[in-house]
Parts: structure tokens; C-alpha cells; sequence
């Protein structure tokens, strides 16, 4: 497995090596040791599965305030995604965004650290993504960031046809909790 690090710190892609035949393919989306071996967190406590059924679904800037703080390693299971990480943490990535597309095709997962806002828009129909989660969800720690801040100006790719009303609604930047 190949860890390639990002603009942002403690942000990798996990790039797979794909192994298929006539029967189908096979493989190892995130190995645990290899993320430790870079020095990146690498707990486990929740295993999650996000479906979104329509093209141009938002969701996010997510993420838990400390102490509750969460990493996540997710990956897509079908279709594919425009996914979004902004860093929340003090330090010469404060504020900044990056952003990658993940899709079932490619044998690509994405780590996102503790302190960083998480969120993507789907590019296809029938989008799944499944997650690894460092820590128990705790709703008084969940916090969301507006997707749409001017500030930030994240480019997004597509028109948004779908979002939550607590995503639509989300604090601008930096009228963070």
C-alpha cells in the first residue's frame, strides 16, 4: 500500500494495489499497520456507510470538536465523489482547502486527521462511501462548517441538488464553535 501525503498534514491518499482476473478483483482498501508506520492515527470504533441516491448530493464540512476529535479513513464503494478537506487546526494550513476525487473504480482511500472538516459532493447516481471512525459519534461534539462559505470558496463541481438542512445552514467560516 502506497501512503501519499497531502497539502494538508496528516491528510493521505492510500493507494491500493488492484489485483483482478477473470473472476473480478480484490483489494486491501486500508491497512492499519501501514497507516501507523506513517505515523498516522489509526483506531478503530465505528464502521459507517453513507448511500446518496442522486448526482450533486452534498454533505459536510463535518467534524467533532475535542475532545471528541475523530479520524476517518473512508473510501468509495460505488460511484464516485468530490471530496473536500479543510483544515481547522493552528498551523501553516489553517483554513485551507484541498480537495480529490475518490471513486469505486480506483483502489484509492482517503485518511482524514483529527481537526479537519470532511465533506463531498457525489458525481454520479448511487454514491456510496464507507468509513472508518476513530472515535464514538457524540452529537454535543458534532459541528459543521457552511459548504458554500465565500471565504473559503470551494469550488464545487456540479449544481447541489440535495443537502441536509443542518449542512445548508452551517456557520460561516470563521464563526467557528
Amino acid at each position: 500500500m502506497n501512503v501519499e501525503p497531502l497539502a494538508i498534514e496528516g491528510a493521505v491518499l492510500l493507494r491500493a494495489e488492484l489485483h483482478a482476473d477473470e473472476r473480478g478483483s480484490f483489494r486491501r482498501v486500508v491497512d492499519l499497520p501501514s497507516l501507523r508506520a506513517a505515523g498516522l492515527e489509526a483506531e478503530v470504533d465505528q464502521v459507517s456507510v453513507a448511500t446518496n441516491t442522486v448526482a450533486g448530493t452534498v454533505r459536510g464540512m463535518h467534524w467533532q470538536a475535542d475532545p471528541h476529535g475523530e479520524a476517518k479513513t473512508l473510501w468509495c464503494t460505488s460511484g464516485a465523489v468530490f471530496d473536500v478537506l479543510v483544515d481547522l487546526r493552528p498551523g501553516p494550513s489553517y483554513g485551507t482547502w484541498l480537495s480529490v476525487h475518490l471513486s469505486a473504480a480506483e483502489a484509492v482511500a482517503l485518511h482524514v486527521p483529527r481537526g479537519v472538516a470532511h465533506g463531498y459532493q457525489t458525481l454520479v447516481d448511487d454514491t456510496a462511501l464507507a468509513y472508518l471512525i476513530s472515535t464514538p459519534y457524540v452529537a454535543t461534539a458534532s459541528r459543521s462548517l457552511r459548504w458554500d462559505d465565500p471565504s473559503l470558496a470551494i469550488t464545487w463541481p456540479l449544481p447541489v441538488t440535495r443537502i441536509s438542512d443542518r449542512d445548508r445552514e452551517a456557520p460561516p467560516w470563521p464563526a467557528l464553535p
